[in-house]
């Protein structure tokens, strides 16, 4: 049995991959800028969000890759 695979199909599926991969590039990106940021953050600007540093210290200390 024979299959047939047209060009569009085969790159069809390979821009789904580049964007998959480009949208979790972007994902760790923000993730990382997001938590550069936190550190920087006051202990008033954390008290008004009812946050610790400690809260904030367990975030920022995870890799870019977990969310």
């Amino acid at each position: 049995m024979s299959v047939y695979v047209s060009s569009s199909m085969t790159k069809h599926h390979g821009l789904g991959f580049w964007s998959g991969v480009v949208e979790l590039l972007a994902a760790w990106r923000f993730r990382y800028r997001t938590r550069h940021e936190l550190a920087q953050w006051s202990e008033r600007d954390l008290h008004d969000l009812g946050l610790s540093r400690s809260d904030i210290a367990a975030e920022i200390d995870k890799p870019f890759w977990r969310g």
